[in-house]
């Protein structure tokens, strides 16, 4: 019996211009592939020269620039961060020339979940009570009031509540009390107060920090009731007295919060925050363009797609302002782009800083080549509007939020928003659950996705096999719907949340 012959490596050419192509399989020294003998092992997920490159001159991925030859590339060689360089290089904006008038679907065909729908008009997927924390030094107050009560049993007795979490932060204090520092963390705080995922808020500070609560009432017309209170430790009498008079506070909101109830809404009240995480040379490839034709049937049903971290789609962001809805939106993102080179010069810092280690590992190269397979999970709609860092979202379709690209600080931003659900691409594996929001993780690899099963809710390796990203597209979106509804996360089971508010810190510590 003759032994069947060994399965040539997989490979893909992502466009005609391309130079790279990208090995689907592990490719072994002398193998023939995509025209020419592999020279060096070349993993999975990474990059092998399909033509002779010369120094210095740009080596193509997606159709675009990714890098440049530090060196002669031969054919076969293994492409990567040994002979492929980060360079600036001049970009064609072409503001709002690929815009076009979305064909949203009619009212009737649209999509529906069952979500909470607030006293304001707000749409929720979950049902919290929430505590804030002003400030680092009512960070333990605030945990302790979420332990008292989780450890009091009471919450049986609500049902329709989802659990009572602390959300603590290291600032609040040694701080600018004006300019962008101190104002993101006011949009931060405000928006997550007002969640539609939170029933109430309770607002802990300590009384003499910089970021005062009364000021936060008075700029954004708090009103404290049956689901907002806030209380200082200074003013309440201390550690004690505070964690009593604060558990007391949250068992009178308990009984107003267990009366919300689910009810059926139009997919048009989700605002979906678009995120990855650990990503490796697949995520450009399956799950993010997944995603972005989930995003795209969003926008289609009448919804909103948050995209966000300003650094992994630097490089790309020629593809986003050509979506623009009009060159104002456009030059709003490319002003941001600009304020992030200006940042990383006064910090001492690189936009090639990113990606990390890990990246490389999985195969990406360069910001550039990052940003590119970033990018994709933004979809192919109009681009209808560009925000500032937790700054309330209000136009429907896709949008942009500027953003770092650490995961916890974007996503705390795009939550701040008001994005009430979020689905999060991983190639290497990432560690991430989101609350109030709850966090859709989508692996963009078959080992990924097995390795890390109870992390993990959705496989996009399959992509790799053949299945069509709209397809796949199709089934995230269903997800959606389904998590939007009360299904639980593999993150929400597994207690992922309580960690993961991390507002942005911009400027100086004093």
């Amino acid at each position: 019996m003759q032994d069947k012959p060994a399965k040539a490596p997989r490979t893909l050419r992502l466009n005609a211009r391309d130079n790279v192509v990208v090995a689907i399989d592990a490719i072994e020294p002398g193998t023939s592939v995509a025209g020419v003998s592999a020279s060096a092992r070349i993993p999975r997920g990474h990059k092998l020269a399909a033509a002779a490159i010369a120094k210095g001159q740009p080596i193509l991925k997606f159709g675009q620039i990714i890098g440049f030859a530090g060196e002669d590339i031969p054919p076969g060689a293994h492409v990567h961060t040994h002979n492929c360089a980060y360079a600036e290089f001049d970009r064609d904006y072409a503001f709002a020339q690929d815009a076009r008038e979305e064909q949203l679907l009619p009212p009737e065909a649209r999509a529906t979940f069952q979500g909470f729908r607030r006293a304001n008009g707000k749409a929720g997927t979950r049902n919290y009570v929430g505590i804030l924390t002003s400030v680092n030094c009512s960070a333990s107050v605030a945990r302790f009031m979420a332990e008292a009560v989780a450890r009091s049993g009471i919450l049986a007795d609500y049902p329709n509540v989802d659990g009572v979490v602390a959300f603590v932060h290291g600032t609040g204090c040694g701080m600018a009390g004006k300019g962008e520092g101190y104002e993101a963390l006011e949009r931060t705080q405000w928006g997550y107060a007002g969640h539609p995922n939170l029933a109430a808020a309770l607002v802990v500070g300590l009384g003499c920090e910089v970021f005062q609560i009364e000021r936060l009432k008075h700029k954004y017309g708090l009103i404290e009731g049956d689901n907002f209170r806030t209380m200082t430790i200074q003013d309440t009498g201390g550690t004690r007295r505070t964690i009593e008079a604060g558990v007391a506070r949250i068992r009178e909101m308990l009984p107003l919060a267990n009366r919300a109830r689910r009810e059926t809404l139009p997919a048009s009240e989700l605002t979906l925050a678009l995120q990855c995480g650990g990503s490796d040379g697949y995520s450009g490839i399956t799950a993010n363009p997944a995603l972005g034709a989930a995003a795209d049937l969003l926008v289609r049903h009448g919804g909103t797609a948050v995209l966000s971290e300003t650094p992994e789609i630097y490089g790309a962001e020629h593809l986003l302002t050509r979506r623009a809805r009009t060159e104002e939106v456009g030059r709003k993102l490319v002003d941001i782009i600009d304020w992030w080179r200006d940042y990383c010069a006064r910090n001492g810092g690189s936009m090639d800083n990113n990606p990390s280690p890990g990246n490389k590992a999985g195969g990406l190269t360069t910001i550039l080549e990052k940003s590119l397979g970033a990018a994709a999970k933004g979809g192919t709609t109009t681009l209808a509007e560009v925000y500032r860092y937790a700054e309330p979202v209000t136009a429907k379709g896709f949008v942009y939020m500027d953003t770092p690209g650490y995961d916890p600080v974007a996503a705390t931003g795009q939550v701040a928003g008001g994005c009430n659900v979020l689905a999060f691409t991983t190639g290497r594996g990432s560690a991430y659950g989101c609350k109030p929001t709850p966090s859709l993780k989508l692996a963009t690899n078959h080992d990924v996705y097995r390795r890390m099963i109870d992390d993990m809710d959705i496989d996009c390796g399959d992509i790799l096999d053949g299945v069509p990203i709209e397809e796949k597209g199709r089934e995230i979106f269903e997800a959606i719907l389904c998590v939007a509804s009360g299904e639980r996360t593999k993150s929400e089971l597994l207690g992922y949340g309580d960690n993961e508010f991390v507002p942005w810190q911009i400027g100086a510590t004093m």
